[in-house]
């Protein structure tokens, strides 16, 4: 089942973060996403012809986070668009992140 077809499952916190090997291994699948930081996030930019359509992304993009209550950290402004993922509660990288990064890249 790909990452995108996979739902976010809440996290209690109790468990450790991914290691790098294993976030590499998920970020395979991603290609256009980047593993930055310590701890490490998942992180995007993404471009766009105007405000307007920056906006809408951010919008699809808060519907997924709503939809799979994972929510990211997005910044934006005139044509461009930065989001942010990692789960907040083992301060690190989570299957869930991966998930969510897959479903916002299936609304390109």
């Amino acid at each position: 089942m790909s990452l995108s077809e996979k739902h976010c499952v809440p996290c209690q916190g109790g468990i450790p973060p991914m290691d790098r090997d294993e976030a590499e291994r998920h970020r395979e699948q991603l290609p256009d996403w980047e593993i930055t930081g310590e701890p490490m996030r998942l992180r995007r930019a993404f471009r766009f012809r105007n405000f307007q359509q920056a906006l809408d992304f951010v919008n699809r993009v808060g519907e997924i986070a709503e939809a799979e209550q994972h929510h990211p950290e997005i910044h934006f402004g005139w044509g461009h668009v930065e989001v942010e993922i990692w789960t907040h509660k083992i301060n690190g990288l989570h299957e869930n992140d991966f998930i969510l990064a897959a479903k916002i890249d299936a609304t390109l």
